[in-house]
């Protein structure tokens, strides 16, 4: 009888024992996995953070804003107003070409947007139905209260989700004054229309 209840007591002992281990390695895994589960959380946290930058980065702006620009071709031609506008590159160095009219003539003025030096400018007659203040009114940008480049950069960018800003074209359609900001990210090119003033986007197109 004392054999029996020795027998039994260690054969309680060994399947207690057996239990503690079992819970011990569980423990032991579950922490394991929480750690890894912690690491893989962070990794995604800070891939999300870098791809959130990535989709709001511009590259390197010029000095010479745009209202500068404007007012610089405003002194050269005091009647005209602004009819185009753009930005863009020449062998690595930023212009902008400034297009506008008076009540005669036709303008264009090129400014480098480094140093505010002009070069490249014309003059040409407007045809006869085109005169007294006739494309004057039709072409007229509205250039009060501009969205800046890093701005409307910025939001082109968000619309495409990354990538880096280009060209910038300042126009008018349908009365409306816009931006158009080609974004380039790889191989893809795409022109967003940014309203000028209101930054609302109006169109995005894919250049094929």
């Amino acid at each position: 009888m004392k054999k029996t209840t020795i027998f039994m007591g260690i054969a309680f002992l060994g399947l207690l024992a057996g239990c503690t281990q079992n819970t011990t390695q569980s423990s032991s895994a579950q922490s394991t996995d929480s750690s890894a589960s912690t690491a893989m959380s962070a990794t995604t946290s800070t891939e999300q953070s870098a791809s959130g930058e990535t989709a709001h980065a511009t590259g390197d702006l010029p000095s010479v804003t745009v209202d500068e620009a404007i007012q610089i071709f405003q002194d050269t031609y005091p009647d005209a107003v602004v009819t185009s506008l753009e930005l863009d590159t020449t062998f690595g160095n930023y212009f902008y070409k400034i297009e506008g009219v008076d009540d005669t003539n036709e303008y264009e003025l090129t400014i480098d947007a480094e140093t505010k030096s002009v070069s490249d400018e014309r003059t040409e007659k407007l045809d006869a139905d085109e005169q007294n203040g006739v494309k004057k009114a039709e072409d007229q940008l509205d250039t009060q209260d501009l969205l800046s480049l890093t701005e409307i950069s910025d939001i082109a960018l968000q619309e495409v989700g990354g990538g880096e800003a280009t060209d910038w074209d300042l126009d008018k359609e349908m009365n409306v004054t816009y931006w158009e900001v080609k974004v380039q990210e790889g191989n893809t090119k795409t022109n967003v229309k940014i309203n000028a003033q209101t930054g609302e986007v109006l169109e995005t197109e894919i250049d094929d």
